[in-house]
């Protein structure tokens, strides 16, 4: 590797001209951070171009970078620069990883291959701002141009291959990045129906994605009718071995489109009943109350039976039974059971808790709390458990003795048993 253009920048460098220099790039950063902090005063936590704090976002390195390229040119009109010349890779490189990295951290908030990505990006960044730096990365670049690798008759060089693979990765980036904004701060407020919103933006990104992808293609020099064969190939693939993929995508939307099954429904799907917490394109998320998280795919919310409870309305009903003594009062009774009802704040008060005397069972008398809650995925054996302890104590406090199980065992007297003396030995 050749050094001499980075030894040429040293040797011109003067204790003066850097202090000048440094004083420059100061005013830049600080002018930057300034304006981040004025425009980014009441933007939300989740901003891309701010970030959590105002200047963690793409916008201040974005600034910096524009502010210190232009002192630059300005300061090379008079006198050799070289930590400004540092700066500005630097800044872009800050630039690009901040781009991607919270592009991919709000599209896929919790996936490890997002993370995977966002560190790879981290290296190639700065080993590009390193040869930049040190007057390298022309060579490299040269270098890279000059090995090919064939793909049958056509031959294709490493800096074309990587030029196609960040042209790609930026296009798709941006795609996702504009389909998120979308999502956050249109259909948000434009469609409530969180079904319909789902619908809206598995669309639009699927589209951006398209559209990034061909773009992306174009730019490697990729002929696009080149994909109709591509083309006929996937639907072979869709109509053979993808056929089941296919159909739980195309149930995916058929279920968001026609709404029967929606966000935030409690369902009963083979046995396992919970609320809908989200519609995949591809599965459906329901989660039960006691915290486990069922995974059904959407061709089967198709073609299998799936009871949807909040179908009519919102309420879930809850039962609980007791049994007590036959002389026991029965208007006290159901007083006390209503009352243990009322008073969880979870439980609805229209309808309101009503108690029945079921059945006289051997034991004593049967009632039965009936009450309806709005929120089951909150959990239903917590408010039975605590609705139960209610019960017993004022049960205990009124003198009602909750019956239990009562056996009559008759004992008959047997006749003694005699027992034959050993016989006489010979």
């Amino acid at each position: 590797m050749d050094f001499s253009v980075f030894t040429q920048r040293f040797s011109e460098i003067h204790a003066q001209s850097v202090w000048i220099e440094v004083v420059v790039l100061v005013a830049c950063v600080g002018a930057a951070w300034a304006a981040c902090r004025w425009f980014g005063r009441d933007q939300p936590k989740d901003s891309i171009w701010f970030g959590a704090r105002t200047f963690d976002g793409v916008l201040f390195p974005l600034l910096a970078l524009v502010l210190t390229d232009l002192a630059r040119r300005g300061t090379l009109t008079f006198q050799p620069v070289f930590v400004l010349r540092i700066a500005v890779p630097v800044f872009l490189s800050l630039a690009v990883i901040r781009f991607f990295a919270l592009v991919l951290r709000a599209v896929f908030p919790a996936s490890a291959l997002a993370r995977l990505v966002e560190r790879t990006i981290w290296w190639f960044a700065w080993i590009g701002a390193v040869l930049w730096i040190i007057g390298l990365l022309p060579p490299v670049l040269a270098e890279l141009d000059e090995i090919t690798l064939g793909f049958g008759r056509t031959r294709v060089s490493l800096r074309t291959i990587f030029s196609g693979v960040l042209s790609a990765g930026l296009v798709l980036v941006i795609a996702l990045w504009i389909s998120s904004t979308i999502e956050k701060r249109i259909l948000q407020e434009a469609v409530h129906d969180l079904s319909m919103r789902k619908v809206a933006s598995n669309a639009v990104r699927a589209l951006l994605l398209l559209i990034g992808m061909l773009f992306a293609l174009s730019a490697v020099g990729v002929d696009l009718t080149a994909l109709s064969v591509l083309g006929g190939a996937l639907g072979v693939g869709l109509g053979f071995g993808l056929q089941k993929l296919a159909a739980n995508y195309v149930s995916g939307f058929v279920i968001l489109l026609e709404r029967s099954i929606r966000i935030g429904d409690n369902v009963r799907v083979d046995g396992f009943e919970g609320r809908i917490t989200d519609i995949k394109t591809r599965y459906t998320l329901v989660r039960a109350g006691n915290g486990r998280e069922s995974i059904v795919p959407n061709e089967s919310l198709i073609t299998s039976r799936v009871e949807n409870l909040s179908l009519a309305d919102l309420k879930f009903n809850i039962t609980t039974n007791i049994v007590v003594g036959y002389d026991s009062d029965v208007a006290k009774v159901q007083e006390i059971l209503c009352a243990a009802a009322v008073a969880q704040p979870r439980v609805m008060t229209d309808p309101a808790p009503v108690a029945f005397l079921l059945n006289f069972v051997p034991d004593g008398l049967e009632f039965s709390l009936n009450l309806w809650v709005s929120d089951p995925d909150k959990g239903r054996d917590n408010l039975r458990s605590a609705i139960n302890t209610a019960i017993l104590q004022g049960l205990r406090d009124a003198g009602i003795v909750i019956a239990g199980p009562r056996r009559v065992v008759h004992v008959e007297s047997l006749p003694p048993v005699v027992i034959p003396a050993d016989p006489p030995r010979l």
